[in-house]
């Protein structure tokens, strides 16, 4: 199968963007918005998560799931793979929570309960499952998780950027709060659509 990797990275950043196009990722999204700095650390966080476990499920689907010889006779262990990708994703994301507690201990507590949800975050298994649905390989696999998470950092970006400004704005006493970032997030969903023609 050949891979157009500019159609794949394009459309992994803009136009299938996991919060703003396949609303994936929400939690984390909304939660973490508040401050560009802590934006920008849980943005890293996840680019680092994702093309690691899109790697490393690209592997495990590759290579386990699909082509496992048990005395013999071909298995098909695709039972055991949204275990399998939440054990490395888990895994990966263990890592990051020491790297951050060891080397940034003030971003390791801005972020607080939002860096173990990186375990759980729909965008990081979305983008695993959606390799292995579609059978991608290792290489095409690892690019669509990295750019995969840059989107989400992008999206994650802008909106704290956006929220930040909201903050030092007169805002409607029924509006304030989360309505306007719910708002907010709706408006800058709508204009990440108008990428959908690109791909």
């Amino acid at each position: 199968m050949e891979t157009n990797y500019l159609e794949l990275t394009i459309g992994a950043v803009l136009v299938y963007n996991f919060v703003l196009s396949r609303f994936l990722g929400i939690c984390p999204f909304l939660g973490v918005s508040k401050r560009l700095d802590t934006a920008l650390g849980m943005g890293g966080a996840v680019v680092f998560v994702m093309t690691i476990a899109s790697c490393a499920t690209a592997l495990i689907y590759r290579y386990v799931t699909t082509s496992v010889k048990i005395f013999g006779y071909a298995a098909d262990l695709g039972f055991l793979q949204i275990t399998l990708f939440i054990l490395v994703i888990a895994a990966l994301v263990q890592i990051v929570e020491v790297i951050l507690q060891k080397f940034s201990p003030p971003l390791y507590k801005a972020l607080g309960i939002y860096l173990p949800l990186i375990t759980t975050n729909c965008a990081v298994m979305g983008a695993a499952t959606i390799n292995a649905g579609i059978d991608r390989g290792v290489w095409p696999a690892t690019l669509f998780g990295m750019f995969s998470g840059v989107g989400f950092a992008l999206a994650l970006l802008i909106f704290s950027g956006l929220r930040e400004r909201l903050e030092l704005s007169q805002i409607p006493r029924p509006f304030q709060g989360m309505a306007i970032a719910l708002i907010t997030a709706g408006i800058l969903s709508m204009a990440f659509l108008g990428f959908s023609g690109i791909c």
